[in-house]
């Protein structure tokens, strides 16, 4: 591993490798299928671009964007690696010039999209040309049990079949269930892959969950806090995204949108001004992301409740890339339920219907519960934990008081029960206030003993019991499109008075206020600044994002280590060879210059 190790520091500038990288890229170099399920932000790429050095001949990566794969030849360009990509955005005589230079063997890596992957001229390509790798990013795709399916992913198969001598075949992904695992193993058809799974745990990660009565003073107050950091906010549907972006920027708070209903040159343009931090803050479906590989994004914000666990914990991944501190707050509200159950029932896929419903059902109770948010996520994708407190979650972190809710507990349950276990939360909920509605009247639910019961609480009130009954299971949602709500026998131990209820309610939240944290402290936040101006104006002459130059954590080791020779400025995290040659003067000039200003000495 020698070898790898000197590529590690000469093209990337890091020491050592993270969990799980040595031993994927030693399985590689043997020759040996992998699969790797690593969080996003754990150096997947690294896993194979590090054997495509080295090996000898071409590495094809199949990958599902385009700016996933503009982001990979940007950085490469930046290590002096050449490389390049195959996919829709080019014209007829940039694809004639790659294929030309590919030929020639000027690449060691293309970047494929898996809808090209059984064209004709790609096909011819690969058969005269010495393929030693094949990497599947984002390689749930290929399940139907994902939540990215992509009919393209279940080409790729048979055009591996197709290559006379069979490259080693690698696959990664974050997120993967059992089920989505043996998927991947199968569809792909990897030979006797070594299986490593890092852990889903993305510990320089902050899980919050909000439910402010109103969500859009909540997320304002949210984002003046956070001026001057990158973030997404991501919204259920293209109308909520219009009219939160709208909202904002007539607040003055600057923003771009990004979803499927946009033409091409928007969306493209409000990701360049998002990537190349023209904009701070992207607001979106989950149309926008996967392969947005931008490191130094410090908040995710969850608008609206999202459909499954595996999707949110994959948009929410995309902060904090880098390894430094960063917020994920998902921000919940019942109608977002409701949402989300029309978007299930407008869906094509008819036969999963009930799957889609169980998986929204984990984010339901996810909103709802009082354990850990990490322990829940990382048991929820099958990690045995013992996490009680992570001290990086709202539920751990800040000051709660027990309220005894048994009484209305037993009265809500009472209702369902006299209202024969037949009706959802919306109907249970107006019985219980007493409305006079001509459904119940014609029901005759206004002559039950729990009628009006419950008038003095408010709607809101009801359904978040509701909410938390079913969470802790002390209620089962029973049926998909019109989900009712059933006793079962933790239910009836309420009823009886065996057991009691107690709810952690959240004190003085919303007068905490949010500091600044990261995994560097001590650092110059006056230097910080001051390189960040520096690399802004370096990336913009290059016509390249900022974090291809150098990222945020690097940027703080030299605003806290003043670096001032050379062989210091290689020292710091993520400066390889490449970039001391192509930036060290320029940064260590200006640290210098820095340094004498403020009188600061070794």
């Amino acid at each position: 591993m020698t070898e790898a190790k000197q590529i590690l520091k000469k093209y990337y500038g890091y020491d050592k490798f993270r969990d799980g990288q040595e031993e994927i890229i030693d399985k590689i170099m043997q020759k040996q299928d992998v699969l790797g399920i690593m969080p996003t932000g754990a150096g997947k790429s690294i896993c194979y671009q590090i054997p495509a050095i080295l090996l000898r001949g071409i590495t094809i990566v199949i990958s599902p964007l385009i700016s996933l794969m503009k982001d990979q030849v940007d950085s490469f360009a930046q290590l002096g690696v050449n490389v390049t990509f195959i996919n829709s955005s080019l014209s007829y005589i940039q694809y004639q010039n790659v294929i030309n230079n590919t030929k020639k063997g000027m690449y060691k890596i293309i970047y494929i999209a898996p809808e090209r992957l059984d064209s004709e001229g790609f096909i011819d390509l690969i058969k005269d040309l010495e393929i030693s790798m094949i990497a599947v990013d984002e390689a749930h795709c290929v399940s139907q049990w994902g939540h990215d399916f992509r009919v393209s992913y279940k080409k790729i198969a048979n055009v591996i079949e197709k290559i006379e001598k069979r490259p080693t075949v690698v696959a990664f992904t974050a997120t993967a269930t059992p089920i989505v695992k043996e998927d991947i193993v199968k569809l792909l058809k990897l030979e006797k892959p070594y299986i490593v799974t890092t852990g889903f745990d993305r510990k320089n990660l902050e899980f919050k969950i909000a439910k402010p009565n109103k969500k859009l003073e909540y997320l304002t107050k949210y984002l003046n806090e956070k001026s001057g950091k990158s973030g997404v906010i991501y919204c259920n549907t293209r109308k909520n995204v219009d009219m939160l972006t709208t909202k904002l920027n007539e607040m003055g708070i600057d923003c771009v949108r990004y979803h499927a209903g946009l033409g091409e040159k928007e969306k493209t343009k409000n990701q360049e001004d998002f990537i190349h931090d023209r904009h701070q803050i992207m607001i979106a479906t989950n149309a926008f992301g996967m392969g947005i590989d931008k490191p130094t994004i410090r908040f995710v914000v969850h608008y609206n409740m999202p459909k499954d666990m595996e999707s949110y914990y994959q948009e929410a991944g995309r902060a904090g890339r880098d390894g430094d501190y960063a917020e994920c707050t998902l921000m919940f509200h019942s109608s977002d339920i409701i949402t989300n159950k029309f978007i299930i029932e407008q869906s094509e896929e008819i036969a999963n219907k009930e799957t889609l419903y169980e998986k929204l059902n984990e984010v339901v109770n996810y909103c709802n519960t009082e354990k850990c948010l990490r322990q829940y996520i990382l048991q929820y994708f099958g990690e045995d934990t013992k996490i009680d407190n992570c001290e990086n979650c709202s539920n751990c972190k800040n000051e709660f008081e027990a309220k005894d809710i048994t009484l209305e507990a037993q009265k809500i349950l009472s209702c369902i029960k006299r209202m024969d276990e037949r009706f959802g939360s919306g109907l249970v909920t107006d019985v219980l206030k007493g409305s006079k509605s001509k459904k119940i009247i014609q029901l005759g639910f206004g002559n039950l003993t729990t009628y009006g019961i419950m008038k003095e609480y408010s709607k809101e009130s009801i359904k978040e019991v509701i909410s938390y009954l079913i969470a802790e299971q002390y209620l089962r949602l029973s049926g998909n499109e019109y989900p009712i709500l059933q006793l079962n026998q933790k239910s009836y131990e309420i009823l009886k008075g065996e057991c009691k209820i107690e709810v952690r309610l959240e004190m003085k939240k919303e007068e905490k206020s949010i500091k600044e944290k990261g995994n560097i402290e001590d650092f110059d936040i006056n230097l910080f600044e001051i390189l960040r101006e520096l690399r802004k104006e370096l990336a913009r002459e290059q016509n390249v994002p900022p974090y291809i130059i150098f990222g945020d954590v690097s940027l703080k080791e030299m605003s806290k280590y003043y670096p001032n020779t050379e062989d210091k400025f290689l020292d710091i995290n993520g400066v390889g060879r490449n970039k001391l040659e192509k930036y060290g003067d320029i940064f260590v000039k200006e640290i210098q210059k820095y340094r004498i200003e403020n009188d600061i000495r070794d």
